[in-house]
């Protein structure tokens, strides 16, 4: 019988049904995890499902009966994988699985901020709609997203999918191309001309050496019409203390960020300090959490475990065997 742990399973909504694997098992959940529980609850397992708990080469050389980390997203920077490559540990990840909840949440931080909801709302509550006198009232600028010029900073497949949707309300969508290369094809807009020329910026990239700390002051000096900068990627592509600068300034419109870092921030952190500005709107890295999307990671990653145990392993990461 193999013994199946997921370190983190508070990382799924509840609703979200685990199916059980079809192969004799003994499945032990965990809502949290901590670095120093890790080694007690692996202990004799052949199969950890994590999300983000950290599996360092430390941990793992002490787990020599471990076959398979099937991680819970698609990003796999929890996991140490050249060590899992040299000790033929295979890693799982979930592919493919946000193409509409990640998107979506982009353009609702993107309607909300270019439509100016939130302080809106804020007014309706604080009764200025009853002091108005009339059936509507103008405390705060609305625009539309018909002929705005989008800038995408990610051309993967969230990317694109964000791409289509602006062609639906009618914006212009621009792929920029990769800071400071050139090149690149038709499908690139070059980076300096996304950032002088969008209404709106929005990021979809991972983050890596290369991509961290993209967007600094620098960049924003550029941006000379001051868009909205829409972040549902990555903390860390955006250097938080600029943003903030940035803002004060008037370099850009306002900010709509699903991540930080480090999650969850510090309640004196750069973006926390400003969540409450009617520019900025800052939600917990939930833009890939719709239950639909959730029950097919959850699917997925199931699959996966399956799919191993029955020889014909799915969706490996580079570096796994």
């Amino acid at each position: 019988m193999r013994k199946i742990v997921f370190l983190d399973r508070a990382t799924l909504a509840p609703q979200i049904r685990l199916r059980k694997p079809g192969f004799p098992h003994e499945l032990v959940e965990h809502a949290r995890t901590t670095p120093d529980q890790v080694l007690d609850r692996l202990a004799g397992a052949e199969i950890a499902i994590v999300n983000k708990v950290q599996l360092t080469a430390d941990l793992l050389e002490q787990l020599p009966q471990l076959k398979l980390i099937a991680v819970a997203a698609t990003g796999t920077d929890c996991v140490d994988k050249e060590y899992c490559r040299t000790q033929g540990i295979a890693v799982s990840n979930i592919r493919g699985y946000a193409i509409n909840t990640v998107p979506e949440h982009t353009f609702a931080l993107m309607l909300a901020l270019r439509r100016n909801i939130v302080p809106f709302r804020q007014d309706v509550l604080d009764g200025e709609w009853q002091k108005s006198g009339q059936f509507c009232f103008f405390n705060h600028p609305i625009h539309d997203l018909q002929g705005a010029r989008l800038g995408i900073i990610g051309e993967g497949v969230l990317g694109q999918r964000v791409a289509d949707i602006a062609r639906v309300f009618g914006m212009v969508p621009l792929f920029a191309a990769h800071k400071g290369k050139s090149g690149l094809g038709p499908l690139y807009t070059p980076w300096d001309v996304v950032l002088e020329t969008s209404d709106v910026i929005t990021l979809h990239s991972p983050l890596t050496p290369e991509t961290r700390g993209m967007i600094a002051m620098p960049e924003f000096r550029q941006m000379k019409r001051k868009p909205l900068i829409i972040n549902t990627a990555r903390g860390g592509l955006v250097v938080e203390e600029d943003l903030v600068t940035a803002l004060d300034e008037g370099l850009i419109g306002g900010a709509g960020f699903d991540v930080t870092l480090p999650e969850p921030p510090p309640a004196d952190s750069p973006l926390m300090r400003i969540a409450g500005r009617s520019n900025v709107i800052v939600t917990p890295h939930l833009g890939w959490a719709s239950d639909e999307a959730q029950q097919a990671l959850a699917d997925q990653l199931m699959d996966n475990i399956e799919n191993f145990v029955a020889g014909s392993p799915s969706n490996l990461v580079m570096g796994a065997y």
